[in-house]
């Protein structure tokens, strides 16, 4: 699951990334492997913190655009780009702008598509907890 994620990000980092001036070409592998981190940390965040249900919504939902949830992780990626990258501030946020919420709308979509919301979940969990029961019952319940 990991792997689909990292290969989102890289078939949406043409503008943000690749042909952004700001990130030096031999950071771009590692610029796109933050981003992909930084998605990954704040959805396991949700799961440790017991969230669990908010997550399931956020996976159901079609407008993720505006999500709390989404502007952590733009959030998140801009902090790491600016601290470990050097980019300004500004610039960073504006990189994270430009790829994360097309990142999480194709993330959603191909979790809908698939129907493996337990399984991603699941290996946010470090596969310590089967989720997979619990998050099906969740959705039940939300329809």
């Amino acid at each position: 699951m990991f792997e689909k994620l990292f290969q989102l990000v890289k078939n949406n980092a043409d503008k943000a990334v690749i042909n952004n001036p700001t990130i030096q070409e031999k950071d771009h592998e590692s610029v796109m492997t933050e981003a992909s981190s930084s998605i990954i940390d704040v959805l396991k965040k949700q799961i440790e913190s017991g969230r669990l249900k908010d997550l399931v919504t956020f996976f159901q939902i079609k407008g993720i655009y505006n999500n709390a949830l989404v502007n952590s992780m733009i959030n998140k990626f801009a902090n790491r780009l600016n601290t470990y990258y050097g980019i300004a501030p500004n610039a960073a946020y504006k990189v994270a702008e430009e790829l994360i919420p097309s990142v999480m709308v194709q993330l959603v979509q191909q979790t809908k598509n698939e129907k493996n919301m337990g399984t991603l979940f699941s290996q946010l969990n470090g596969n310590r907890t089967d989720l997979s029961g619990m998050v099906n019952g969740m959705m039940l319940a939300a329809s």
